[in-house]
């Protein structure tokens, strides 16, 4: 598929690996609709699209809320009436191992930053995923890619994002197989640890020991991640897999 000229969704563009995303859809020439749960992130792309004359349409979407993602997904089709690319990059993270022992108590990982992150993390990439696929079906045209994490293996500390990410991993196997017949492809890309706000707020300390255990011995740039959205974008026989792009990290 052609990026110039096309339609396309990301979630979670208020900052980060979104934000990128967003803005680099658009320098392709794509006409892009991004959206936060705030927008206050969102503010950050106006005087840049200005300066750059991009199409880049923001609106403000909680993921969680399926009546929120309804009306999103209905207000681009009808400005746009068309809809050729989602990528779901909404995601948070609250960590925290499943229990601390000691002998005076024992902290546990709380059902409600559980529930939280695979609100986000999974329910959010279903419902976007879901309305997205209806337009496209519609068209007969599509591609969804949903973005994954290193951590999908399962990562110390991550009980939640893991399994939210696993989760990810196994909905873009079965859409890729469920929606090829409306000429939709799925697909998903598993990042490692990126330059981005959510990295650089961990303790240095940790962070240096992250690194290290990276064979190329850096973080990964968000823009090396839109470039492989480019990539399976434009590539119309990558379909039902997980890119690992992660400069050969293995959790």
């Amino acid at each position: 598929m052609k990026i110039e000229g096309s339609v396309c969704v990301v979630t979670g563009a208020g900052r980060g690996l979104g934000y990128q995303i967003a803005v680099d859809l658009a320098r392709a020439g794509a006409r892009v609709f991004g959206c936060d749960i705030s927008d206050q992130k969102l503010s950050a792309f106006e005087d840049l699209a200005e300066k750059e004359k991009l199409d880049i349409r923001l609106s403000i979407c909680d993921v969680t809320e399926e009546d929120s993602v309804v009306r999103f997904f209905e207000s681009i089709e009808s400005t746009a009436g068309k809809l050729d690319v989602l990528v779901n990059n909404a995601g948070i993270t609250r960590d925290g191992r499943l229990l601390r022992y000691r002998k005076d108590r024992v902290d546990k990982l709380s059902l409600q930053d559980f529930q939280a992150v695979l609100e986000v993390n999974l329910v959010g990439v279903f419902l976007c995923a879901r309305e997205a696929a209806a337009i496209m079906a519609e068209q007969s045209r599509g591609v969804i890619i949903n973005i994954s994490s290193v951590s999908r293996a399962g990562n110390f500390g991550q009980t939640n994002y893991s399994a939210s990410k696993a989760g990810v991993d196994a909905m873009t196997v079965t859409w890729s197989k469920e929606l090829s017949r409306y000429q939709i492809r799925v697909a998903g890309i598993a990042p490692g640890y990126l330059n981005t706000e959510m990295v650089a707020a961990v303790n240095p300390e940790v962070l240096e020991k992250i690194v290290d255990q990276v064979p190329v011995k850096r973080l990964g740039e968000p823009a090396e991640i839109a470039s492989t959205v480019r990539f399976i974008i434009e590539n119309d026989f990558v379909n039902g897999r997980i890119l690992e792009i992660d400069g050969g990290l293995r959790i």
